[in-house]
């Protein structure tokens, strides 16, 4: 079964994080990566830049509207993502569990659901 791993992380402490230390999480998500790959469990990971880079974007009646920044209004926010593969979720949160930045902010750990669509299943790759 497929679970998006969402790391949330306030964004102004990670700007007062000095380079070294980045650097240093940054190769240990890399480390992850690679056992994630070899394990079979990892699908994809990225991170993501800084909130203010958003764009919003909602259709209503045809019209579309787009508006720059993050929708909510939090500290935190979605720095990055893993999808992943997993038998459970137990196993999900195990992985997520092990993201270097689960010790710096929030991994939310979501089931993906099969979408089928009269009788039509959603795939991907």
């Amino acid at each position: 079964m497929r679970y998006l791993c969402l790391i949330h992380l306030d964004e102004n402490e990670m700007a007062a994080i000095p380079h070294p230390e980045m650097s240093a999480l940054n190769a240990e998500h890399l480390d992850l990566n690679d056992e994630l790959r070899r394990t079979g469990n990892v699908i994809v990971a990225e991170a993501l830049e800084p909130a203010r880079t958003t764009a919003q974007v909602r259709m209503r009646h045809g019209k579309r509207t787009v508006v720059d920044g993050p929708y909510t209004e939090s500290k935190e926010m979605i720095a990055g993502f893993y999808l992943i593969e997993a038998n459970d979720m137990n196993e999900a949160i195990d992985i997520a569990s092990r993201l270097p930045s689960a010790r710096l902010g929030t991994v939310e750990v979501r089931p993906a659901r099969q979408l089928v669509v009269d009788g039509r299943p959603l795939r991907w790759g």
